[in-house]
Formats: structure tokens, C-alpha cells, sequence
């Protein structure tokens, strides 16, 4: 909020003024007084005229010797400079129209307003370069004072009644001088405001109004002077947005008119000083302290917590950690206890001394559980005391809660055995409490008590046994508990056993396992699924094991088992009229037809005994296998729907007794004759690809044979191993070249039998290649 400073005297201050260092002040009051004096130093001016003096304005760089100047308004505009004497002299700049009620020092240049408009004036060039005039002429200019400021060196801000303008001071080009001068104003943007401007100030790219505001009372429908107000509003080309607004109390507002308000503001610290009658007011831009205490006293603790974080650089009078303590503070008074142990973890962060300070703390009010959660576990970790206070709150009211906290806390936070004998104390209470149990077996297994914790686990039937057995190689502790994980899950207990044969082997297995046989049976099954020959020994127990326990799998054992006693299996299969199984014993024994006679006898299966008779391709079960059948219409029509392509079906044919009625015998007979023509066909269909396939080679081999052979000096005879071409070109010579390539002077070649004329390459007939007659014979 802004600084409200007090005048010691109640004469009528009409201007301030200070130089852009801000280390020089120049005042002048109703009573003629001007005094220009260092904020820092003991320089001093006085001077007293005739008349007041509405307006003052210092050099921008008056602390330095060279700039030792001042202007005032009234009647004339003068200029006030200290001579090489110490003493000060004044220079009339301008007069003649009304009386001068602002004016603005910046850089080089002068503004100053009076009845008639603003004007500009060059120090440098001593030339006036412009004029604008003012838009209400309907409004006094002595109640409604023209406002000036100077946003750079060369943008002039005009503030008059309700209207402001922004002008630019532009240099004009070397040929549109002529008599000119050098500089001229441009209006760059222009708009009117709801209030009448009483002080302008730059702030960024912002502007600092200073507004008079008059309202109507609702009582009396009169219009009374309200509080001044300073705006902060962003200009745009004909028009302007509010970014913000605040109401001043100075005294005796309601008897103040626009004219009694002026605000001047020091560029390098930010402050803008507005001038009453009675009241100096310092304002001062906000920052970001400012927002946090705005922000805390609105208990918006979240959102000050958030801007000290974006802002920890800048801050100064606020810590983000008391911040985050007091918002804490904050949510444990309001009841949302959740909410605040959450924030800890952000706001507490690695300080452990803190930590055990909100644990208590949280403790006092009952609220233990909620900030369990968030309790850190690694990096800070806590005294042990506070872990075990907090499980035993668990303890005495949330087993469920306990158990979770055990398995999601690192066992090295808290002291073991003393929550080991907390848990064994309440499970004498409630010894079949199987939450507390689970949790007792995990307690034990970071003591690395791994037998009482694998002991619990198999009385409790979990899950988590067999991942303890391997993670921590327990299988020494189970040699004696096999049966009690075959009945808690049979599948993972043999995959586990069958996996560490080198720990427990199979006939510990098998031994243990010898009063249960179903449970021997399946692992034995597996095992024997895995490997064919390891379990060997037992394959004979486990004829007996599939016969009682598994018969589905009794034939594919006796199939893939090349260990088994047939003997012994027949003898059970025999016993327990397993049909299948007894007539694969006998084939595999060679006593084929007792087994086809099996088939026919107990199964009266025809098709199947006919498929035994394809496998076998014995041409005597075929024999026995009609024999059988002929008697037997069903039997027959199998018979002839399959025999064709085996045996011939004339042989069964023949014996089928005049008369005898075959069910569906025209339909057997057509496919027997359809399967005759199939042959047929197929027989014809493969000679005509023979044939055409010999021609194509025969037509091949022509072409090649027919191609001529490259005959050079570097060929030799094959029997005389001399050059085949004779190193005199003139003289004759005879050469025989066969298909395959060899050659061979023709006199060295044998004579043709009397049987053959026909020559052979020699040297392809000794090595069985084949013969290969003559292609080729030159001579000359």
C-alpha cells in the first residue's frame, strides 16, 4: 500500500520536483517560496518571489556542477542558472500567453502547458519546435491543470481534462528545414479516460494516472468530490485497458478540486509521489513479497506457496519453508489432515528434524494414519521410534493397514523383533487371525527367520511360498513338507521340484510321496513328459499309477516308454479289460493276430480293425481279417468301402455266400469301381508326364550334343597325353572328340569291336560313367 507521509507545515504545497537521479528536490509552495535542496547532500536553494509559484521543474542531471538549473512557471516561464560567482541568474524563455501551470524537464527539452496548449522548447537549438493545443476549451484551465510527463528523452505524455495524448519528438530531414527547426512532434495515439488525469507517470510500457473523480450522491442526487484514484492502464492506438485501481484517503479530499492533485515519480526506485494539499502519499510498485503477504493474509496459503517457488530469487522477507509450514498449520485447522500430510512430502522434504516434528504433532491430534503414507523411507530416514509408533497405532486398530505399511516399508526402518512381538502378543488374542499371520511370516522373513516364516506360509496355503522357497534356497527346509505343498498347489510344487533336481532329487520325491500315490502319479507324469529316461526306474510303478489315477494317458505312456516291462503291462491290462491298450501290447509283442482278434471279438470295431491291418501290412491279417468277416454283413460292406486299395477285392468277393444280404453292397461296389477307374486315371496321368517329361530331356540332350567343341592348342590327347593339335599347321592330322568332352588323337583310339561300330570314350567306360559316342572328328 502506498506511504502516507505528512507536511510539517499546512501552507499550500503547489509542486515537487526531482531531477532523475532523484537526489535533489525542488518545492514551491503558495506563499512564493522556492527551494531546491539535496535529498543526500546539504545543497541548498532558497528564493522567495512576489507571487506564488504554481510550478517547478529541476535539470535531469542537476547533481552534476554543470546543470545546475531550474525553471519555474507562473506569468513567465524562467530559467534559473548558477553562475561561475555561486550566484544564480534567470533567463524569461517564454510569456505573454496566461499564466504556465506544468511544466516537465527531460533530457534536452522543456515542456511546459499554459491557458493556450503545451509547447516544447530545445535547450540546445534555444527554439520553441512545437505547439499542441488543448481539445476541452470548455474547461478551466486553472481547475483542470494540464498534466505532463516525459515517458524517455523523446515521448511527451499530455494529460488535460479527460483526454491523453502520446507524443514523439522526431528529427526532420536536412531538406525540409529550411527555416524550421531541427526537431517537430508527432501524436502517435490519443483517447479519452472516464476521469479527469490530474498527474501522469510512466511505468514500462504502462501509464500511472493520477484521476479526479467526481460521483452523485444517491441520496441527494448532488455531485461531491470522491477519493482520488491512481490507475494503472495499458494505451493502445485510440483507446486504453485498465490493468488496475486503487482509491486514496488523503485528508480533506472532499473539498479538493482536480487542480490540488499533482504525481511526480522517481524513474531508478520505482516510487511515485502524489501531492495533495495537506498529504504527500509515496507509492511504490509492488513485488513479490507484497503478493505473498497479500496472498497469507487471504489465506490463500497454496498460492503463496506457489509464488514464493516461482519467485525464490526475488523474494526477500518470506522463506518458502515457513510458508509451507504455515499452510500446513493452516489445513490441519481446517480438519483436511490428508491433504496436509501430502503437502509434507513436498514442503518438509529431506529435513528429518521436521519430519518428526509434524509426526508428533499429528500424533497430538489423532491423526497418525494419515500421515503414514508419506512418511519418507529412504532419504531422510527416521529415528526407528517414530516407524514403530506409527505401526502400533496400526496395530491396535487396522490390521489390514499394518500388514500394508510391513510389506510397503523396508524392514530396516524399525526395530524387527519388537514388532515381531507385538504381532505374537495380539495373536493370542486371535490366533487364527490369518492377516496377522501372513504379516508375522513377512516380519520373519527380514529376520531371515526363513523356517518359521515358510511354516506359517504353508499353514496359511499362500501363494508367496514357493517365491520364498527360491528366493532364499529353501529347499533343505523342505525335504519333509513335499506332501504339504502337493496338496497346497500339485502344478507349481513338481515344476518347483522337477527345476532343482540337484537339491531335492527324485527319489526323496518319490519316497515322500509313497503313501500318496495320486500325488506320485502326477509327479512322476511330469517328469516323464519332460524326459522319457530319467524316471526309467519307476516306469513299471507308473503302469499300475496310470492304470489307477490317469488311463488317458496310459496308452501314449506305453507308446513313448521304451523302459516298460511289456509282460507286466499286459498283465495289467489283461486284469482290468483294458481293451486298446491290450491289443497295442500284443502288436508290440509281435502277437498281431491275437490282437486283431481282440479288436473283432471285444470291440466289434471294423474300421478300426481294419486300420490295425493297414498299420501291420501283413498280408496273413488280412487273410484272417476276411475270414472273419464273412459272415458278418456290417463287417463286409467295412470291408469293401476299404479294402480296394490293399487287397484285392475279387479275393473277398468271391466268398460272400449266394444270397446273403450286404447292407448298402451296390454303393460299396460303385466305389470300388470309382476307386478302380481312380487308379486308372492316375496310372495314365503319370505316364503321359513320363513320356512328356523323356521327350523334353531327349530334346535337351540333342541340342546339346549338337553344339560344336572348342578344339586349342592347349587340349591334350587323353590316351598319349601329347597336344591334340599338331605344332605344324600344315601337316594332317585326324582328332576324335566325345560328349564328354575327352579327346584323343584318332590313331590312338582302339579299333570298334565287330559288334559295335559305334567308338566309346575310354576313359568314361573304365570309370562307369557311362558311354559316350564320338560327336565330333576333325581332319585334315
Amino acid at each position: 500500500m502506498p506511504k502516507k507521509l505528512q507536511s510539517e507545515s499546512p501552507v499550500k504545497i503547489n509542486q515537487i520536483s526531482l531531477d532523475e537521479s532523484g537526489e535533489h528536490m525542488g518545492v514551491c509552495s503558495e506563499d512564493g517560496k522556492v527551494q531546491v535542496f539535496g535529498l543526500y547532500s546539504g545543497e541548498e536553494f532558497h528564493e522567495t518571489f512576489d507571487c506564488p509559484i504554481k510550478i517547478i521543474a529541476v535539470h535531469p542531471h542537476f547533481v552534476r556542477s554543470s546543470c545546475k538549473q531550474f525553471v519555474t512557471g507562473g506569468k513567465k516561464l524562467l530559467l534559473f542558472e548558477r553562475s561561475w560567482m555561486n550566484r544564480w541568474k534567470s533567463v524569461v524563455l517564454h510569456e505573454g500567453e496566461g499564466n504556465i501551470r506544468s511544466v516537465k524537464w527531460r533530457g534536452h527539452l522543456i515542456a511546459w502547458a499554459n491557458n493556450m496548449g503545451v509547447k516544447i522548447f530545445d535547450i540546445i537549438s534555444k527554439q520553441r519546435i512545437t505547439n499542441v493545443p488543448r481539445d476541452d476549451i470548455s474547461l478551466r484551465p486553472d481547475m483542470y491543470p494540464c498534466s505532463l510527463c516525459w515517458k524517455d528523452n523523446v515521448t511527451l505524455i499530455i494529460g488535460w481534462g479527460t483526454s491523453v495524448k502520446i507524443c514523439s519528438v522526431k528529427e526532420r530531414h536536412a531538406s525540409e528545414m529550411r527555416d524550421l527547426p531541427s526537431r517537430y512532434v508527432e501524436i502517435v495515439s490519443q483517447f479519452e479516460t472516464e476521469f479527469y488525469v490530474s498527474g501522469l507517470a510512466p511505468l514500462c510500457d504502462q501509464l500511472v494516472v493520477l484521476s479526479y473523480v467526481k460521483e452523485i450522491s444517491e441520496k441527494t442526487e448532488r455531485e461531491y468530490c470522491a477519493r482520488p484514484r491512481l490507475d494503472i492502464i495499458q494505451p493502445l492506438s485510440e483507446t486504453c485497458e485498465e490493468i488496475s485501481s486503487d482509491a486514496l484517503t488523503v485528508r480533506g479530499f472532499q473539498e479538493n478540486e482536480c487542480r490540488d492533485y499533482h504525481l511526480e515519480y522517481s524513474e531508478g526506485e520505482s516510487l511515485f509521489y502524489i501531492v495533495s494539499p495537506r498529504d504527500v502519499v509515496v507509492a511504490k510498485e509492488r513485488d513479490q513479497d507484497d503478493h505473498i503477504d497479500w496472498l497469507l493474509e487471504k489465506k490463500k496459503y497454496e498460492e503463496a506457496l506457489m509464488a514464493a517457488e516461482i519467485s525464490q530469487k526475488n523474494i526477500k522477507r518470506h522463506k518458502i519453508l515457513d510458508i509451507g509450514l504455515a499452510y500446513i498449520n493452516h489445513l490441519v485447522e481446517r480438519g483436511d489432515y490428508d491433504i496436509a500430510a501430502r503437502k509434507c512430502q513436498k514442503i518438509l522434504g529431506k529435513n528429518a528434524a521436521l519430519w518428526e516434528y509434524e509426526v508428533y504433532k499429528f500424533k497430538e491430534i489423532g491423526q497418525l494414519k494419515a500421515i503414514s503414507p508419506y512418511l519418507p523411507r529412504g532419504d531422510p530416514v527416521l529415528k526407528p521410534l517414530i516407524y514403530e509408533m506409527i505401526l502400533h497405532e496400526f496395530l491396535e486398530s487396522d490390521y489390514e493397514g499394518f500388514a500394508t505399511l510391513i510389506r510397503e516399508w523396508p524392514g530396516d526402518l524399525y526395530n524387527n523383533s519388537v514388532i515381531v512381538q507385538a504381532v505374537r502378543d495380539h495373536l493370542k488374542k486371535d490366533s487364527q487371525n490369518k492377516t496377522l499371520l501372513k504379516t508375522l511370516a513377512e516380519l520373519y522373513t527380514y529376520d531371515k527367520n526363513y523356517g518359521n516364516a515358510l511354516e506359517i506360509y504353508l499353514t496359511l496355503r499362500h501363494k508367496d511360498v514357493f517365491q520364498l522357497i527360491h528366493k532364499h534356497n529353501l529347499f533343505s527346509s523342505i525335504k519333509d513338507k513335499i506332501v504339504l505343498l502337493m496338496d497346497f498347489d500339485s502344478e507349481k510344487a513338481v515344476d518347483m521340484l522337477l527345476d532343482n533336481e540337484d537339491k531335492i532329487s527324485i527319489k526323496k520325491v518319490v519316497e515322500e510321496l509313497e503313501d500318496r500315490p495320486e500325488l506320485q502319479h502326477v509327479y512322476l507324469h511330469k517328469l516323464f513328459k519332460r524326459d522319457h529316461h530319467k524316471g526309467q526306474r519307476y516306469h513299471e510303478k507308473q503302469i499300475s499309477l496310470y492304470a489307477e489315477y490317469d488311463r488317458p494317458n496310459l496308452l501314449p505312456f506305453l507308446r513313448d516308454s521304451t523302459h516298460c516291462p511289456l509282460e507286466k503291462a499286459l498283465e495289467i491290462c489283461q486284469q482290468r479289460n483294458f481293451v486298446e491298450e491290450t491289443v497295442y501290447l500284443l502288436s508290440r509283442m509281435g502277437n498281431s493276430r491275437s490282437a486283431l482278434k481282440m479288436i473283432m471279438e471285444e470291440l466289434h470295431d471294423v474300421d478300426k480293425a481294419i486300420e490295425f491291418a493297414k498299420e501291420q501290412d501283413d498280408g496273413e491279417l488280412w487273410e484272417d481279417l476276411i475270414l472273419y468277416s464273412i459272415d458278418k454283413p456290417p463287417f463286409i460292406t467295412g470291408l469293401l468301402n476299404n479294402i480296394g486299395t490293399h487287397v484285392d477285392p475279387i479275393l473277398l468277393i468271391h466268398r460272400i455266400k449266394e444270397g446273403m444280404e450286404i447292407p448298402n453292397l451296390r454303393d460299396s461296389l460303385v466305389k470300388i469301381l470309382q476307386d478302380y477307374n481312380l487308379q486308372i486315371l492316375l496310372r495314365e496321368g503319370c505316364k503321359k508326364i513320363l513320356v512328356a517329361d523323356s521327350l523334353s530331356l531327349l530334346k535337351k540332350m540333342h541340342r546339346t550334343q549338337m553344339k560344336g567343341v572348342l578344339v586349342d592348342e592347349e587340349n591334350i590327347c587323353e590316351s598319349c597325353l601329347s597336344p591334340i593339335l599338331p605344332s605344324d599347321a600344315a601337316k594332317p592330322f585326324s582328332v576324335v572328340v566325345f560328349h564328354c568332352r575327352h579327346m584323343f588323337h584318332k590313331e590312338c583310339l582302339p579299333m570298334p569291336s565287330m559288334n559295335s561300330a559305334a567308338q566309346f570314350c575310354n576313359i568314361c567306360s573304365a570309370k562307369n560313367r557311362g558311354p559316350g559316342s564320338a560327336i565330333l572328328e576333325m581332319k585334315k
